[in-house]
């Protein structure tokens, strides 16, 4: 009669279901929810956004004022809906540089957010990026009339200088400005270290209301652009996914990953002791000792089957000779010897000599270890 001892497909189920039937309400409760929202805009600095890093409630503002707010995804609807009026756009890295210089000379107002170097030499080339700083509130500084009627506002972010003589500089934070903004015969281009002033969570904060509405509100139309990675238009100029990560983020996927390692180490040294457990079946000592054999002989560990007959012998002579069991290697050789009137050499050679090369000489070193404690026993 055998014992079953691995879990069959009832057991399993019996053990499983309670906590597939948690998973499964999860992911229903879950489905309820996304589809009684319906469809909702996410995104920083999106317009259509109830995020704390949305816009919405800055382009509700505007939309009382009078303002046409049109929220636009791509180079093409951004080229479409840029007749005249304020353009936003919130990521110009993001858009291609043939597309910015085009949208440049379809507004009157064109509003960059953190622009890099090449974004600048396409719309803004009088102006560079000199460094960065923390966002935070700074005094305006200047006389730029949205800056005037709202006072401290969120801002900072990336620094920039120009060597444009008629271009107004405001919200200094050191010596560097996080606001310029410049004019010319086709209209005008401000650029923003940040845009923390336009978001949800700091609009109703400090003069950033006040400030969004005079910059953004200059003109009837506003269509307000935020770039995504899925445009057609960034084909020929897409980025490697890694690339697209910030590096902080990387930072922090490579910190998870060493703490992953390091809990995985620290689990793995923590197994608890060993457990008996009672054997379904009796095996017997000799079926054990031959399944041993069979893998040494299967894997031609001819020297390892040796060391551990060796081992034994001189476990076993020890014990005969009344020698510590941590005797070395010369009081073990000199005792036997002196008890069997062999030679030391050749006691040495068959207790600590080298390994056999083969299962024949396998073979003869079993013969001669027990002939050598035959004859100690015999002593």
């Amino acid at each position: 009669m055998s014992t079953a001892v691995s879990p069959d497909l009832r057991r399993i189920w019996r053990g499983a279901r309670v906590p597939l039937a948690i998973l499964l309400l999860i992911v229903i409760v879950a489905m309820v929810i996304v589809l009684s929202r319906g469809k909702q805009t996410s995104g920083e600095f999106d317009p259509g956004s109830y995020e704390p890093r949305g816009s919405h409630a800055l382009a509700h503002l505007l939309e009382q004022q009078g303002v046409q707010v049109r929220a636009v995804h791509s180079l093409a609807e951004a080229r479409d809906a840029a007749d005249s009026g304020t353009l936003l756009i919130t990521a110009p890295q993001l858009v291609p540089t043939n597309g910015l210089a085009d949208l440049r000379r379809r507004v009157s107002h064109l509003v960059l957010v953190a622009p890099g170097s090449t974004a600048l030499g396409m719309a803004a080339p009088t102006v560079s990026p000199v460094g960065a700083g923390d966002v935070r509130t700074l005094q305006p500084g200047c006389t730029v009339g949205a800056a005037v009627s709202a006072g401290s506002v969120t801002l900072g972010g990336r620094h920039y200088s120009t060597d444009d003589k008629t271009a107004r500089t405001c919200y200094r934070d050191g010596s560097e400005p996080s606001f310029v903004q410049l004019a010319d015969r086709t209209g005008t281009v401000t650029v923003l270290g940040a845009a923390d002033a336009f978001t949800n969570d700091q609009i109703a904060k400090e003069g950033n209301a006040a400030f969004s509405m005079r910059l953004l509100g200059d003109h009837r139309q506003l269509t307000w652009y935020v770039p995504s990675t899925e445009d057609s238009a960034l084909a020929g100029d897409k980025k490697p996914f890694v690339d697209l990560i910030p590096p902080g983020w990387r930072y922090g996927a490579l910190t998870a990953g060493i703490a992953i390692v390091l809990f995985a180490l620290w689990r793995a040294r923590r197994l608890g002791p060993v457990v008996r457990e009672p054997l379904p079946v009796v095996v017997r000592s000799a079926e054990t000792a031959e399944g041993r054999a069979r893998l040494y002989r299967r894997g031609g560990a001819t020297g390892h089957a040796a060391e551990t007959l060796r081992e034994a012998a001189r476990t076993r002579l020890r014990k005969r000779l009344g020698l510590p069991r941590d005797a070395g290697p010369p009081a073990v050789v000199e005792t036997v010897s002196a008890r069997t009137g062999r030679a030391p050499n050749e006691v040495g050679a068959v207790l600590y000599g080298p390994s056999p090369s083969d299962e024949t000489a396998l073979v003869r070193l079993a013969d001669e270890l027990d002939a050598v404690e035959r004859e100690v026993e015999r002593s």
